[in-house]
């Protein structure tokens, strides 16, 4: 097993982290495609995402919906699907950890990779209206049309690029199980038996029971239920964000100067990295940002593929409004409640659990950066709390050394001893054990967003980390939810419509299971698949977007919204 998961590690950072070399750092090939298909795609198409931002509203407000069109769902609807599936964990965690790393200038590479984004997921939903598949008088679960990137590359670029479609549709599947549900079954548990004691497999029993309700249903039913949760979770997270930023009215404007500051002339994310040099700044920001607005993946055109319309491109202007609501208006939110706050640099009293949590060991200093260290250390020496003068190994918490440790929760007793890491364990000069040390540390993720609400909220009582735990339990329901028929039409288009019951039955299984396992394994494994599927999705819209081009440009000729639907 230790070898399997030194194998998927292993495949994770290849296809992560390889790249072309700059300096003493180097830009994923993963990451420069993304950027450079949204780059290449907003010049293709004469700026669309600006262009087109306002019709895309009007569209999605549902103004020119025909019933009689076909597809299973309205604009909205499918708007809403995909949103519930990108507005998620990564909208709280995602953006905390482009701060804890990359600093405050991260937020605004977050808001290029959107603005770029925006012109990709257009393409990428047009392109998933117009070679879609109608199925006449198929029953609910099946739903009447199928789509999404696999059949925009067999379609579109011809009978010989099918092994491609096929090799999407696989890992798409795949991810499905994983990061599109698993994890977030897993997330939800945690966070709320963090909070209230509560047990993971009771926690797990709720949620899928609460997702099998809507998913069988097919997405018919998820759609109406998507309508409703999606705006529901945005409007308390959003509200919540922006009664601290009233709190703290007179920190906006400085919180701004700092972002854009820090995005071109870094000091350093809190742990001690990107001092100085943009691209550590920049790429935690581009990285979080696509992993939030989901641009470019071929997740959502899956969605906006069962919108009720005959002409692609209304789709495809709604569609465009999705990296904006994601990551300009919420990941946004999130970001100026951390920096007004200030919890993003603040060390505050953490149990450090010696066995696992967020425990790790790193090289380094404050100054230079921390380095996680390969190999476990054997031994830590620790004199009256603090590491040995010249140690290569210290303990840390969010990959942030803590500088001191104590033996007691108040924090009155200094550890004088050893820690062995492989044993989980720290052991003093009398002998005695202990399973747990405190220190002050750096909160990171979703605990750090956490954090921050509670803080900024606590002028109106000690509630504010709820709209998080809240929220956390909306977006991980929603965006399981929506992924589950991003993985069935997967295996629709693999396996046929007889593969769809028994696909929803695993999936199901699969959330249980989520909430109740460890998942750092099931993490990995899903970020292999994700960001191998990424490349043949960004293949086919630079490859097709002269065929966008002309539907884009025949559909603005014609205006047909305009024409008489009565």
């Amino acid at each position: 097993m230790e070898s399997f998961e030194k194998l998927v590690s292993s495949l994770r950072a290849f296809v992560w982290e390889w790249g072309i070399p700059m300096g003493d750092d180097s830009i994923p090939i993963v990451i420069l495609a993304l950027i450079g298909v949204g780059g290449f795609l907003t010049l293709r198409l004469g700026f669309i995402q600006i262009r087109c931002f306002g019709h895309g509203l009007a569209v999605a407000t549902g103004r020119y919906d025909d019933p009689n069109d076909p597809g299973d769902v309205s604009h909205f609807q499918a708007l809403t699907t995909a949103l519930s599936a990108t507005v998620g964990i990564g909208n709280i965690a995602g953006v905390a950890l482009a701060i804890h790393w990359g600093g405050p200038g991260a937020l605004f590479w977050m808001w290029v990779t959107a603005v770029l984004g925006m012109a990709t997921k257009y393409t990428e939903v047009t392109l998933a209206q117009y070679y879609r598949s109608v199925h006449k008088g198929a029953d609910q679960l099946v739903g009447t049309v199928s789509g999404g990137p696999m059949y925009y590359i067999e379609r579109g670029l011809g009978p010989g690029w099918k092994w491609m479609g096929v090799f999407f549709a696989t890992a798409l599947g795949f991810t499905a199980f994983l990061t599109g549900n698993a994890i977030q079954a897993n997330t939800v548990a945690d966070t709320i038996g963090t909070a209230f004691g509560t047990a993971q497999w009771i926690t797990g029993v709720i949620t899928v029971t609460v997702v099998a309700s809507v998913i069988l249903g097919g997405i018919t039913r998820i759609g109406r239920i998507t309508s409703i949760l999606a705006p529901l979770m945005a409007a308390i997270y959003v509200l919540g964000a922006l009664v601290i930023i009233f709190l703290n009215i007179g920190d906006v404007i400085p919180a701004f100067a700092t972002i854009f500051r820090e995005a071109f002339n870094p000091t350093a994310g809190v742990a001690g990295t990107g001092i100085g040099a943009i691209l550590v700044t920049m790429m935690w920001g581009v990285n979080r940002g696509l992993f939030s607005n989901e641009a470019g993946q071929g997740s959502a055109p899956i969605a906006h593929a069962a919108a009720k319309t005959d002409e692609p491109v209304s789709e495809g202007v709604v569609a465009l409004l999705e990296p904006f609501i994601d990551t300009i208006v919420v990941v946004t939110m999130t970001a100026l409640v951390i920096i007004i706050t200030g919890v993003y640099t603040e060390r505050i009293s953490t149990e450090i659990t010696l066995a696992g949590g967020d425990l790790s060991w790193v090289s380094g200093d404050s100054q230079s950066g921390y380095s996680t260290l390969e190999e476990i250390p054997a031994e830590i020496n620790v004199q009256d709390g603090s590491h040995i003068s010249g140690s290569t190994a210290l303990v840390a918490w969010h990959e942030v050394a803590v500088d001191d440790l104590f033996t007691d929760k108040a924090m009155t007793q200094r550890f004088s001893g050893s820690i062995f890491p492989l044993r989980g364990e720290a052991v003093d000069g009398s002998g005695t054990s202990y399973e747990s040390l405190y220190g002050m540390a750096i909160e990171s993720g979703a605990p750090l967003t956490m954090y921050a609400f509670r803080k900024g909220l606590s002028p109106l009582g000690d509630w504010g980390h709820y709209v998080v735990i809240f929220s956390v339990f909306l977006f991980g329901i929603s965006t399981a939810i929506s992924w589950s028929y991003y993985g069935d039409r997967c295996a629709n288009y693999l396996m046929g419509e007889n593969a769809i019951r028994p696909y929803k039955v695993v999936y199901l299984i699969m959330h249980f299971l989520g909430a109740v396992i460890s998942l750092n394994l099931a993490w990995e494994i899903g970020d292999v698949a994700l960001g191998i599927v990424i490349l043949p999705n960004l293949i086919a819209l630079v490859l097709l977007s002269g065929k966008v081009k002309e539907l884009t440009d025949s559909y603005f000729q014609r205006k047909p919204w305009l024409r008489d639907r009565g």
